[in-house]
């Protein structure tokens, strides 16, 4: 038998490889504007055109390379931050593996400038699916620029796989904030189809997540810190009324790498526990520096994953050092029985010295006396001895009551009259037909734990889940004002102020058509914030902003391109956000109302997320549960 194992070409290795790396565009920034950061490089630009399928560029000023290195570095497995596998666990670079540029070389067009500071002139490389087009010298400023063009050329399948330019810029955007707030001493600007979106100057942690996230942003954030032999924690977490329904500002940074761990986020949601609502997730952005070598970076192939040492000790640090930085700062309440607040002192008096207390003396003043002032009273005498005081007191309240007796007497006469006055039954007695011409109405609604509504039937009985059905609802009367007609709008006396992140006002704008077809009136758009002068009739004014955040959390992967599906999107949005919840109640005219508006609806049987609204039970379903 022959044999069949046999070694793969070296272009298809590197495609298959380049797998592992480049999932996207915003793998290829990634890597990019990691390189840029190694090479210490204080100014870093990135351009993209058409989300990164057309162009994606990274410009700095870094170190630079020889004319060796230049084209040595698109090798695999060649790399300038390690040198044996005991480096793993000591790294103080973002890269360590050299598999980037040879991957990123294997499915695009690929355009290297570079130049180190001492040299004269830097190298111009151009590379083709891993194949060297041309080399030459040129005159090139000091640092590298990566121009990466025409992505998956050579894998049309992949690049079929890539989602809209919507959702590929917006997975650019985070790649790009992650490294930008890991960094805030870099000089960062990202322009996109040549418009600039992020212009972040070198500044502190709290000013450049202000400067990422609108100015807003600035009184959401407590400071936290703690250092300890384990770990030490700087940065930010947000205040609990702040919180988000969506997930989107949550960022951790070890030894300025940014990771995602499940693990610790419980940690956090821990030390918020009791104060924030229900599916809200707060904001944070947290720096932990850990030795080298306790932790392992090398296992997941974006290394947005990290095992340490010692998790237990972390988290509970982490949980106690945000709790501490709540209530230090007044978010939330502490109760410490041992402490006295009366020794509590404030800062501004810590250093002053204490002033001797005033004495006024009333040098008049004499116990002794026989004759006191008094009050003036109603009384004839003004004054009196000490023998008469208990008389003189008696004469006064019998002048003060004096004034009010003919009002008692009167109120009370009223009372008694006001005891036979006889109102109109609230019953109806007179009716425009017969008691038996009008046959009486016994189906009645009735509520079960705040969830479900029964209603009887002839047949049996309807058991409707209040939820779903509000959901369906509402999406249908959404639906129909956003293609049939034009829906009611309520204006507000006092326009709203909204702010969002960049990415969210994209998404706003891009919706703002469909937005105003729902009842939404926007006035003005400015670079962190929007103004809404008028709202949905069926929306209060302080569901605006959860309805606003529930709609982009729910379009986070991306606005469907036709009409009627952005519309189907939005309603369902809209709906799930607005329906009464499990848990509220309602009165029996709300059951009523709730019950006739779904059996009103085109579709009533599913709510708009394809889930049953209700079921109905028939008398022989009953006898059968009580038949032995």
């Amino acid at each position: 038998m022959s044999s069949i194992i046999q070694l793969l070409p070296d272009h298809v290795a590197n495609q298959i490889a380049a797998g592992e790396v480049v999932q996207r565009p915003a793998s290829v920034v990634k890597e990019l504007l990691e390189n840029a950061v190694d090479a210490k490089a204080t100014d870093i630009k990135l351009i993209i055109k058409d989300a990164g399928k057309s162009l994606v560029q990274v410009i700095d000023n870094g170190l630079g390379m020889s004319v060796t290195d230049a084209r040595l570095c698109f090798e695999r497995h060649a790399t300038s931050k390690i040198r044996q596998a005991e480096d793993l666990f000591s790294l103080h670079t973002k890269g360590f593996r050299g598999e980037a540029l040879a991957s990123i070389a294997a499915i695009a067009h690929v355009e290297m400038k570079t130049r180190q500071d001492q040299e004269e002139l830097g190298h111009h490389i151009v590379i083709e699916g891993s194949k060297f087009v041309s080399q030459e010298l040129a005159v090139l400023p000091k640092g590298t620029s990566f121009a990466i063009k025409n992505l998956f050329f050579n894998i049309p399948a992949r690049r079929n796989f890539l989602k809209s330019d919507v959702v590929e810029h917006r997975h650019i955007v985070d790649e790009f904030q992650r490294v930008a707030l890991a960094h805030p001493n870099i000089y960062f600007t990202f322009y996109h189809n040549g418009s600039e979106l992020f212009n972040l100057p070198p500044s502190n942690s709290r000013q450049r997540i202000v400067n990422i996230f609108s100015g807003k942003t600035n009184e959401k954030l407590v400071p936290v810190q703690e250092i300890t032999e384990i770990v030490s924690i700087q940065g930010f977490v947000s205040k609990p009324e702040f919180a988000k329904k969506s997930r989107g500002e949550q960022f951790f940074f070890v030894n300025n790498r940014y990771i995602k761990s499940g693990y610790l986020h419980h940690a956090i949601m821990a030390a918020y526990e009791g104060l924030l609502k229900d599916g809200c997730q707060p904001s944070y952005f947290l720096y932990l520096d850990v030795p080298p070598h306790t932790i392992d970076i090398n296992i997941h192939p974006t290394k947005t994953e990290i095992k340490f040492d010692d998790e237990h000790a972390l988290y509970a640090i982490l949980r106690s050092s945000i709790k501490h930085s709540l209530g230090q700062f007044n978010v939330a309440p502490v109760l410490d029985f041992d402490r006295d607040a009366n020794l509590d002192t404030p800062y501004e008096y810590k250093n002053k010295d204490a002033s001797f207390p005033t004495i006024q003396v009333d040098g008049n003043y004499n116990p002794f006396a026989e004759e006191k002032p008094s009050k003036p009273s109603f009384s004839s005498s003004s004054y009196s001895t000490s023998s008469d005081n208990f008389r003189s007191r008696r004469t006064e309240n019998a002048s003060w009551e004096s004034l009010y007796v003919g009002l008692k007497t009167d109120t009370e006469e009223a009372i008694v009259e006001n005891t036979e006055i006889h109102f109109e039954s609230e019953e109806v007695t007179a009716s425009l037909f017969d008691d038996s011409e009008v046959e009486k109405v016994v189906n009645k609604t009735y509520q079960i734990h705040k969830k479900y509504i029964v209603n009887p039937i002839k047949s049996g009985m309807v058991i409707v889940d209040q939820q779903r059905a509000h959901q369906r609802v509402l999406y249908e009367q959404f639906l129909t004002n956003m293609t049939i007609h034009q829906a009611a709008s309520q204006q507000l006396l006092f326009p709203l102020n909204l702010f969002f992140s960049k990415n969210e006002l994209e998404l706003i704008s891009e919706l703002k058509v469909a937005l105003a077809n729902t009842g939404f009136v926007f006035e003005a758009e400015a670079e962190d914030h929007i103004v809404i002068s008028g709202i949905p009739v069926n929306v209060t004014e302080s569901e605006v902003s959860i309805v606003l955040e529930q709609l982009l959390g729910d379009l986070q992967d991306g606005i469907p391109e036709n009409s009627f599906s952005q519309n189907d999107s939005i309603a369902k949005s809209m709906a799930k956000s607005l329906a009464v919840k499990t848990g509220t109640y309602l009165t029996e005219k709300e059951q009523e109302n709730l019950v006739n508006g779904l059996f009103a609806c085109k579709d009533p049987n599913v709510s708009p997320f394809q889930k049953p609204t209700f079921i109905t039970m028939r008398v022989e379903d009953l006898d059968k549960k009580f038949s032995i």
